[in-house]
């Protein structure tokens, strides 16, 4: 891999990450999707997350994007405006090149510069192997299992959800906003 890095992604990389969205769509049981969305929802979603003040992140390799990293809401009620639910998908030629830790890596960091302090996984499918594997290297813990939570493929899903403290976790007073919840 000649040059890899990993930036805020821009509206230009829209098509770009429906691209890579659309395999795990209409050929993976890792989203609960069933119909792929187009550049207008992805361009809303995408503005969704920067709204609420989250980062929105690509990697590029040889200015290619391979891969895409957000945070966004776990849930929308206002208590939960340290908390976040986040997303990391590749390229599927892109796996097993590191891209998904650098991306994982650069997304904490980020998270935890803007004042989140839990931040949680939600990973569909137990055979989900590579996801498990990647969240447990960055310190993620397993919290639970929802047993057939999802449907897809005529086949029932079971939901693994995995959390990881950021900074001082519960352990103190939070400090800043968080999440915009309030723009919603």
């Amino acid at each position: 891999m000649s040059s890899l890095i990993v930036r805020p992604a821009t509206q230009s990389d829209i098509p770009a990450i429906v691209d890579i969205y659309t395999y795990y769509v209409t050929d993976t049981v890792i989203t609960y999707e069933e119909t792929v969305p187009d550049i207008t929802e992805m361009t809303r979603r995408f503005e969704a997350t920067l709204k609420l003040g989250m980062p929105y992140l690509v990697a590029q390799v040889d200015g290619v994007v391979q891969g895409y990293a957000y945070g966004g809401a776990f849930r929308e009620r206002i208590a939960y405006r340290y908390c976040v639910e986040h997303a990391i998908y590749l390229s599927k030629d892109a796996k097993g090149h590191g891209i998904g830790s650098l991306l994982m890596e650069h997304l904490l960091t980020e998270l935890e510069a803007a004042g989140i302090r839990q931040v949680i996984a939600v990973i569909g499918d137990l055979t989900n192997h590579a996801s498990v594997a990647l969240h447990s290297k960055f310190g993620f813990e397993k919290v639970g299992i929802l047993p057939a939570s999802g449907y897809k493929f005529n086949r029932w899903i079971d939901t693994i959800l995995m959390q990881r403290s950021l900074g001082a976790g519960a352990q103190t007073t939070p400090v800043g906003d968080g999440l915009n919840l309030r723009a919603k």
